[in-house]
């Protein structure tokens, strides 16, 4: 609940800085605590010139209304001479207004009447807008419209308004209209400019690739019209359109040559662009790519020979123009339609796991269908890590996929087993599905070392002894606390039954073990819950002794501050009554014949003090007398007893005779309330 509180107090403090102006945030939260944290209040407090007009959802129209709000003309025309003079933007807005709004309208929302209503006092907003590699410092008042700030970046950036977007905004999009008091801003704002339909300068392309080449990367979501498919590709900066279009055809079975792209700028005009002077957006751009007809070619022949391993783009592009000669593309590579080959499962030598998988993935689709498991995207390691090591409770098996197009009982296996609804579902629900083709030797080789680092050199060693014929291989992997256990090993000549029942028998050792691991985590759950509780107990109780001990030193503390004033004040007053005492003239002893009071003071302890004192003698010297047998004038008033007079009221410079004291008197002290 405290912090809840702190939030909204913090929310509270932005709202009133952004609505007052005051930057200082110690005045600001002083203001808010007179008024106990009550925002209106506190508004109203520091802006006393709108008489407690105040509208939480302040909106344009209602700026535009006139910063009088909904009273006559007259009332408007009489400002206070407290009042500042009103903003040029300000009285235009007033200006064009000629008719008060309706009494319906929420813009305002009066809290007290008053006779003079004036003006808001105008704020001053600045904002740093960032344009490419430009920055542009606008300052304006909060009268002005988002439309003026664009006229300024207008002159600055020479971009047309109608082309500009002023993007930054914290409540959304704005139009150009919208009043910045509405929106009710801070100082300093920070916004930005987008262009989407101008194209960058071949020189501010090539400067901002220059700057990012290093550290830059593009995200490419391309979208393969007739599969119906998206990739999301990472390229460096440094990459041509080339090396793209090369990677797609890789991914799409589809020559340079023959593809048809949406989406590259106007200004990607050569193919040899690296992506940073292309003029595409960073980070992430969308292009969309298809095969381009061709006139050579039936559609039958077209869709019969999709799966053409087409010779690479260099040697592709001696024959660009060959079709416009009528020569078809059959003859020029000496293949008809039923020499079509099948496009690899993985491409050879893939730079990183995860592409390759993205294309095994695409062309299983291809092949067997959309229905099939959902393969893995990502190492082997990152699979076991998905598999082996999150809770007990979410822990699944590994199901490893071995393809291999040189076996006769590749295609019955994905078309028949892989491709079921049943196996599919079960695998799905209960298995980490991950897929690796070792038609290639490369690939076949890269295999082996990520199961000896994983698994073992047993299970590489297995793996090694499987004939082609014999392929393809799933294997059963299960995570185990010491090391990986592959449970079983089914070969390409199985069956759907078969197949099945293969896959229930190893979950039920897997679900023995995973009762087992469950037991044992809550098991250490639960002690490690009791520990933090006595940790957390152990530490309340610390935390009590050092406040006790906190507290204890503080009093101890105060009380030896309170010993040394007493001692310092103590030693004060005897310096004083000393210095007193040493200031006294002599006590006359009556042989000169001068007159003589003899005076006779009683103390509240019931002792007296006796002393003769001149008859010209001053009471200030009395009264020193006393002050310096320890009663001085500020604490005690020294008494008549009859009839009972305040001698210490009377003036000091008085002698004893005037003030009556002579020859002599009996005097008592008491102590002053």
């Amino acid at each position: 609940m405290a912090s809840d509180s702190n939030m909204d107090r913090e929310m509270i403090l932005a709202d009133f800085q952004a609505c007052t102006g005051i930057d200082n945030i110690a005045e600001a939260i002083t203001l808010l605590e007179l008024n106990n944290w009550d925002l209106v209040a506190a508004i109203n407090g520091v802006i006393p010139q709108e008489n407690g007009i105040l509208q939480s959802n302040f909106s344009s129209e209602a700026s535009q209304t006139g910063p009088y709000g909904p009273h006559s003309q007259s009332e408007a025309t009489e400002p206070t001479p407290s009042a500042p003079p009103p903003s040029a933007s300000e009285s235009a807005s007033a200006s064009s207004s000629s008719s008060p709004p309706s009494s319906s309208s929420p813009a305002f929302c009066p809290v007290q009447p008053s006779r003079h209503i004036v003006e808001r006092q105008s704020r001053m907003l600045s904002f740093r807008v960032e344009y490419r590699q430009r920055s542009i410092e606008v300052v304006l008042e909060d009268a002005s419209t988002v439309g003026e700030i664009k006229t300024i970046l207008e002159t600055e950036l020479q971009v047309p308004v109608s082309k500009m977007q002023l993007k930054g905004w914290k409540s959304g999009d704005v139009s150009d209209s919208t009043v910045l008091r509405s929106l009710h801003l801070p100082k300093n704002n920070s916004l930005y400019v987008l262009t989407p339909d101008i194209a960058p300068s071949a020189s501010t392309s090539q400067s901002s690739a220059q700057q990012g080449l290093s550290n830059q990367n593009y995200l490419l979501v391309i979208s393969h019209r007739e599969a119906q498919r998206d990739y999301s590709l990472n390229f460096p900066a440094s990459k041509t359109i080339q090396e793209v279009k090369r990677n797609i055809s890789d991914l799409t079975n589809i020559p340079v040559r023959h593809q048809q792209w949406d989406g590259w700028p106007a200004s990607a005009t050569d193919d040899s662009m690296t992506l940073a002077i292309s003029g595409i957006s960073y980070p992430c751009h969308h292009l969309t790519v298809c095969r381009r007809s061709s006139p050579a070619l039936t559609v039958d022949q077209t869709d019969e020979c999709t799966d053409v391993h087409m010779v690479s783009d260099s040697e592709g592009d001696d024959f660009e123009d060959a079709p416009e000669f009528g020569v078809d593309e059959s003859e020029i590579f000496g293949m008809g339609s039923s020499s079509c080959r099948k496009s690899p499962m993985m491409p050879e030598n893939s730079e990183n796991e995860g592409d390759a998988l993205l294309h095994f993935t695409a062309e299983f689709s291809r092949r067997y269908g959309d229905c099939h498991p959902v393969f893995y995207i990502g190492s082997l390691e990152a699979a076991s890590q998905e598999a082996f090591y999150g809770k007990a409770r979410d822990r699944k098996l590994l199901a490893i996929y071995l393809h291999n197009d040189e076996s006769v009982l590749s295609n019955v296996f994905c078309s028949q087993m892989m491709c079921a609804d049943s196996i599919v579902s079960y695998l799905s629900q209960n298995f980490i599905t991950w897929a690796w083709d070792v038609t290639k030797e490369a690939n076949k080789a890269r295999l082996l070392t990520m199961c000896t680092r994983h698994f073992g050199s047993v299970v590489a060693q297995t793996i090694r002894t499987y004939k082609t014929d014999q392929f393809p291989l799933l294997l059963i992997v299960m995570g185990k606390r010491t090391s990986n256990e592959v449970l079983n090993v089914i070969q390409g000549n199985t069956t759907v039954d078969e197949l099945m029942m293969r896959l229930m028998g190893a979950m039920e050792i897997f679900t023995a073990q995973q009762q087992e691991d469950i037991k044992d985590e809550d098991e250490r759950e639960a002690r490690e819950m009791v520990k933090r509780e006595q940790d957390e107990a152990y530490r309340v109780s610390l935390e009590a002794d050092r406040k006790k001990r906190e507290a204890q030193e503080r009093e101890e503390a105060e009380q030896v501050r309170q010993e040394r004033i007493r001692k310092e004040q103590e030693e004060e007053r005897e310096a004083i009554r000393l210095s007193l005492e040493q200031a006294l003239p002599p006590e006359p002893r009556g042989e000169g014949g001068e007159p003589i009071s003899k005076l006779r003071i009683r103390t509240p302890s019931g002792e007296f003090l006796e002393r003769r004192f001149l008859g010209t003698c001053k009471l200030q010297v009395l009264f020193d007398f006393v002050a310096s047998k320890g009663y001085p004038s500020d604490e005690f008033k020294l008494l008549t007893t009859f009839p009972r007079r305040n001698i210490t009221q009377l003036d000091p410079a008085w002698n004893l005779v005037e003030a009556k004291l002579f020859p002599q008197e009996t005097l008592f002290l008491e102590a002053k309330e």
